[in-house]
């Protein structure tokens, strides 16, 4: 009954928590981390669990927390054998704790974002979450193909770095708002068709879902008003 209450009066606020954390870890620990500043790798870690707790209130699914763990475990590990003996598993560690970071996430956010009920400002920027979250799961498809096959991108190698995350996140983003300032480059057929579905969610996501939601919540607004 505890969790349900916690869930009841904190799961709209934690949406807004998680968006800042996000944006924290994408535009100002990956940047730092790039520069091989070891202290950012640690608040990266910090920072994940700050996501589980996160995602615990938001969902209340056990299912999801072990989800998170599992990603924070495999983190950990990736962690460890980079310092002993970097190879492209530890790179794929990286890259699955994140898919399945983001997968867990999106889920969970969406679930909680389009529920049914009042539309909160709360839950307007749960939807823009889902937005950056979904550029954090195909940085983390990119990381696989490009692992694989070292020619996938143009200009852009997929190799275990402390600016891979920071690299793979810029081309996301940049495909997702199909800015397209045309230095990183896919090469793979599969590369190109994920970009292609990322530059259409990109697209439809804000003009549909996004804009609906804004304009329910504005009319919520204005009845109280």
């Amino acid at each position: 009954m505890n969790i349900d209450r916690l869930r009841e009066r904190w799961a709209d606020p934690a949406l807004t928590v998680l968006t800042v954390l996000l944006v924290i870890m994408m535009f100002v620990i990956a940047p730092l981390q790039a520069l091989g500043l070891f202290a950012f790798q640690v608040s990266e870690l910090v920072l994940a669990l700050l996501l589980v707790c996160g995602i615990f209130v938001i969902s209340g699914s056990p299912v999801a927390v072990i989800g998170m763990l599992i990603a924070l475990g495999m983190i950990v590990t990736g962690a460890i054998l980079r310092i002993k003996s970097p190879s492209i598993l530890d790179l794929n560690l990286f890259a699955g704790s994140w898919f399945i970071v983001g997968a867990t996430m999106a889920w969970a956010v969406a679930r909680q974002t389009f529920a049914p009920g009042r539309v909160t400002y709360h839950r307007v920027i749960g939807a823009v979450l889902l937005y950056l979250t979904v550029a954090i799961i195909f940085a983390a498809l990119y990381t696989f193909i490009g692992s694989l096959d070292q020619d996938a991108f143009v200009s852009m190698k997929v190799e275990d770095s402390p600016s891979l995350a920071s690299e793979v996140i810029y081309f996301s983003f940049a495909t997702m708002t199909t800015t397209g300032y045309g230095d990183v480059a896919p090469l793979h057929p599969v590369a190109r068709s994920l970009c292609n579905m990322e530059a259409i969610f990109g697209q439809l996501y804000p003009a549909t879902l996004l804009a609906r939601l804004v304009t329910l919540e504005i009319a919520h607004r204005d009845q109280d008003s």
